[in-house]
């Protein structure tokens, strides 16, 4: 008796069946994948930054390939080719150099709706021919906290490990200037204080100037550094408090934007601020006086965080890129000056 077999068909269909569900399944599961959170992300697109004119510098540096990556940054790219004008994804023109008219905007060339930014990082008071700039740039890049790419000159990181000692004291006070101006808040003040107080001055103006590598050492030795701003601006707060005061391991005496500035940027009691005194003479009182334990509670902070400076104009370009993807689009700065000046 003959037993008919199973027909192939049916079991070829099955399997058929099952092979274009397992990939509908591979497929939809790398579709979730890329498109979840966490998953593997689409590969990104490098963003070509052009700097029109490298600030304050007739030579731009070298701008290897992964001048960004060095920072933290990937997939982005600077150049100061003017040839690229036409495919980079945002130009970036530095205030100095179109206030000197060593650069000109090019215009008549700008590719529609290409991203311009405009970057400086001076204060109002060493900033003019902005009025000329109106309806130009699209974003920001300064001090500014409300820029569209903002770019602190320092700020305190976590520490790993401990803090370093502090330097041995052997005077009261120290300062460096260069562009000393009887018309200066800080100059006045300092004439007020200098009666009360033992201030050191170094610098061009006071004919004993530092060597880049002599400033630290040597303010290390104080016990406070005046970080006097050149001018009173909204968040300008520069490297005489990042560097030349906490990073040197010496109490910054701030004169500034508001303590409630400083207090965004730094604890409390990392500084002394000119304006909690009535006048220079009750300040220096304060600082004359102040005993060890005192003076000690002024540094609770590198117990926990270090300085971290940001000087580096490829460290602030790359910043642009790491913003690109957050930055409004279509925005224009139809009065750079009144918001700048605010």
């Amino acid at each position: 008796m003959h037993n008919a077999g199973v027909s192939p068909a049916p079991r070829l269909r099955a399997l058929g069946a099952l092979a274009v569900a397992a990939l509908l399944s591979a497929l939809w599961l790398l579709w979730l994948l890329r498109s979840a959170p966490g998953g593997a992300p689409a590969p990104q697109p490098t963003i070509t930054i052009l700097i029109w004119h490298w600030p304050f510098a007739s030579q731009p540096p070298e701008l290897p390939s992964n001048t960004c990556t060095s920072y933290g940054v990937a997939h982005c790219r600077l150049t100061t080719d003017r040839s690229q004008l036409a495919s980079a994804n945002a130009v970036v023109f530095h205030h100095r150099e179109l206030q000197t008219r060593q650069a000109r905007l090019p215009l008549a060339e700008r590719p529609q709706g290409q991203p311009w930014v405009w970057a400086s990082m001076e204060s109002p008071s060493h900033t003019r021919g902005l009025g000329r700039l109106r309806g130009v740039f699209n974003w920001v890049l300064s001090y500014r906290r409300d820029s569209d790419i903002f770019v602190p000159y320092g700020r305190l990181e976590l520490r790993e490990g401990p803090a370093p000692p502090l330097p041995a004291k052997s005077g009261v006070a120290a300062w460096v200037v260069s562009n000393f101006q009887e018309r200066q808040r800080r100059v006045q003040l300092y004439r007020q204080l200098a009666p009360h107080l033992q201030v050191d001055v170094f610098g061009r103006a006071s004919k004993q100037p530092l060597c880049a590598d002599c400033l630290l050492p040597t303010v290390a030795r104080y016990l406070f550094y005046l970080s006097f701003e050149n001018s009173q601006h909204r968040d300008y707060i520069t490297e005489k408090f990042w560097r030349n005061a906490l990073l040197a391991g010496a109490v910054p005496v701030v004169l500034g934007p508001s303590r409630v500035t400083y207090e965004a940027f730094a604890p409390p009691d990392a500084f002394v601020h000119v304006d909690d005194f009535s006048s220079a003479h009750e300040l220096a009182a304060f600082l004359a006086g102040m005993n060890e334990s005192r003076y000690q509670r002024y540094f609770a902070w590198r117990d926990r965080f270090r300085v971290r400076l940001f000087g580096d104009w490829r460290e602030r370009f790359c910043a642009i890129c790491a913003r690109y993807p957050h930055l409004p689009r279509g925005q224009v700065y139809q009065d750079l000056e009144g918001w700048f000046q605010a």
